[in-house]
């Protein structure tokens, strides 16, 4: 598969996965309802373990890599995740996913500062046009 590809396999699931995250909150509060999608980490976590990662693999990994990929664990998997289900749980699926799922802009942003990544027109346009998207969002 394609690097678009998987991409786009991706958006689909995280498109489906808050659909089962609000209907989950409907009753339970973002805290305890974190918790319980940490199960599901776990769970695919131990699949991982058992059939797809070899532990030599594993050890390979410098100091220096493994601690920004945990930092970057913590950050999305119980940081941003408490943000998000908070606003889940208070407001539109809709509206939330949509302008919680505006990142990219962030990404883009930090890659042209921070990474000196390319800063093209057309670039420039998406990230115009993803402020107008939440601008849009929030307005409505």
């Amino acid at each position: 598969m394609t690097a678009v590809g998987w991409a786009l396999l991706a958006a689909l699931i995280w498109g489906v996965v808050p659909v089962f995250e609000k209907i989950g909150l409907h009753r339970v509060q973002p805290l305890p309802g974190l918790f319980y999608r940490c199960i599901g980490v776990m769970v695919g976590l131990v699949a991982l373990a058992i059939w797809l990662v070899k532990p030599a693999e594993i050890r390979q990994v410098d100091t220096r890599s493994a601690a920004l990929l945990i930092l970057g664990g913590f950050l999305a998997s119980v940081a941003a995740q408490i943000c998000f289900y908070s606003g889940l749980k208070a407001g539109e699926m809709s509206r939330v996913v949509s302008i919680a799922a505006s990142y990219p802009l962030i990404t883009f942003l930090l890659g042209v500062l921070l990474l000196g990544e390319s800063l093209t027109p057309l670039k420039a346009a998406g990230a115009f046009l993803i402020v107008g998207g939440i601008w849009l969002l929030k307005s409505g």
